[in-house]
């Protein structure tokens, strides 16, 4: 395993899967020291074409993430989009678009900011009884990008009840709208999103890139530009060495080794 330490955030690497702790204090709270090392720990990870999967988590924290810390906002009323929007958002579309599978594993509670990120994730893996909220309302403020994440999951009439009130909900309420994909009954959220990455490690590491990339332009692009996109993909698919390794494997009943190529 390797491991490396960048700021408020700790990077470890453990054969295909990758690891991004939040190291920032009791509360992992959103500063622009920890969107600075997590930018960072995304320029190491995203070029990594023997990467299978990213998991996200809070390590020993209390919370995944409680947000951003309201103690920075004093030093940015009037440069806001400067000092905070928009490199905040350009490094969260930047976790979105990494090319392998994200999972955030949620064991303490994610709220406003710490919701957010856990949005830019693939996938969600919540231990039971942990509490998610867009809060920003509360203090009169804003989720913006979690906003337009939180509705394309769970709709716009709860999106907006979750902004309109800043209301938490449990993990279970979570699992029911579709906000996280499961519940860890039995313990913490690491074990469980570290099994659930091994289950992805063990399929065609092309075919879950482009299978992510044909997910979001379901979402992000008109019809007929996402369809030719998959006729494109499907032909890197039937030229890739991969697919000829499942097949043979497939017929020799044993388990695929595959190369990402």
């Amino acid at each position: 395993m390797n491991d490396a330490s960048e700021g408020a955030v700790i990077v470890q690497i453990d054969g295909r899967i990758a690891e991004i702790g939040l190291s920032n204090g009791a509360l992992n709270l959103v500063t622009r020291a920890l969107l600075r090392s997590l930018n960072k720990a995304i320029d190491q990870l995203e070029t990594q074409a023997d990467l299978r999967c990213v998991i996200v988590h809070g390590l020993a924290a209390r919370a995944f993430c409680a947000g951003s810390d309201i103690n920075e906002f004093a030093d940015i009323f009037a440069d806001a989009s400067e000092k905070k929007i928009l490199f905040e958002d350009m490094v969260l579309r930047r976790l979105a678009r990494l090319p392998m599978p994200t999972i955030a594993a949620i064991d303490g509670p994610a709220l406003g900011g710490g919701l957010e990120l856990a949005l830019a994730c693939d996938l969600r893996v919540c231990r039971a009884g942990v509490t998610l909220g867009l809060t920003e309302s509360r203090l009169g403020g804003l989720a913006g990008n979690g906003s337009l994440r939180l509705t394309r999951l769970v709709g716009p009439a709860r999106a907006k009840e979750l902004l309109f009130t800043g209301a938490t909900i449990g993990a279970e309420q979570a699992l029911a709208w579709g906000l996280v994909n499961r519940i860890a009954e039995n313990g913490s959220a690491l074990p469980a999103a570290r099994e659930l990455a091994k289950a992805i490690c063990a399929r065609g590491p092309l075919s879950n890139r482009f299978a992510k990339q044909l997910v979001d332009a379901a979402q992000d692009q008109p019809l007929d530009a996402a369809l030719s996109l998959s006729t494109v993909v499907q032909q890197k698919i039937f030229d890739s060495r991969d697919l000829h390794e499942g097949v043979a494997a497939f017929f020799a009943k044993r388990e695929p080794e595959f190369l990402g190529r």
